[in-house]
């Protein structure tokens, strides 16, 4: 039994609750006890609106989206809505317990004391999983945060697409569609780092992957 607290909102998602704590979570729905943060929220598709309001109270924990049907415009609504991942409430529960346990798994791994993780102004802090970009804070989606994590621990050298999705996203065979994910949640990272006008540190090396690293690499295939 794991006993990781799940939030449940909206019918859809609450409908859920018999399953999920008959696979050993604890399930809860509104209002939350003041203080206390679940470990992660399940949202029906009708409660998209309500992601950016979680993240200001929690922070990056895994939030995942009913999407209804199983579409490149339904995927693409899930990420622009901030949210993790997406279940699909037409396919019963297997395949969100295996998303979920996926997301879990990655947040517990990322909950061990370290030291700081630093390029330049940017400090990112593995114990409570507070991004810092000078005195700015970053609010980060928890995929964001793992791929934010891995390209920090291996700073200043490149970060093939296929360890990205091995490590973030744990996927094996990797594909085109796969890599067009990553350089979506790379563009995001940017936009996020970047958003008081400070300069870039992501950078995306043609043909191999990204570096983070507080100088352009000397690479020729550099942007």
């Amino acid at each position: 039994m794991n006993y990781s607290q799940i939030l449940l909102l909206g019918p859809e998602a609450e409908a859920l609750a018999p399953r999920l704590e008959a696979s050993g979570y604890s399930c809860s729905r509104e209002p939350v006890p003041a203080g206390a943060t679940p470990d992660a929220v399940l949202l029906s598709s009708g409660d998209s609106g309500r992601i950016a309001s979680l993240r200001e109270q929690w922070g990056p924990i895994p939030v995942l989206l009913d999407v209804g049907d199983d579409t490149v415009e339904a995927r693409v609504h899930c990420l622009s809505s901030g949210a993790d991942d997406f279940w699909l409430s037409s396919l019963g529960p297997s395949d969100l317990l295996m998303r979920l346990r996926l997301h879990l798994d990655l947040t517990s791994s990322a909950n061990v004391p370290a030291q700081l993780l630093q390029v330049g102004d940017l400090v990112l802090n593995p114990s409570t999983r507070q991004v810092k970009r000078g005195a700015r804070l970053v609010g980060l989606t928890a995929r964001e945060y793992q791929l934010l994590l891995l390209l920090l621990e291996r700073k200043g050298t490149v970060v093939s697409r296929e360890l990205i999705l091995r490590q973030v996203w744990n996927d094996e065979q990797a594909s085109n569609s796969s890599s067009n994910v990553i350089e979506v949640y790379v563009r995001y990272l940017r936009q996020k780092l970047e958003e008081g006008g400070e300069r870039r540190l992501i950078h995306t090396i043609r043909g191999q992957g990204y570096c983070l690293s507080e100088r352009l690499p000397q690479l020729e295939t550099c942007e």
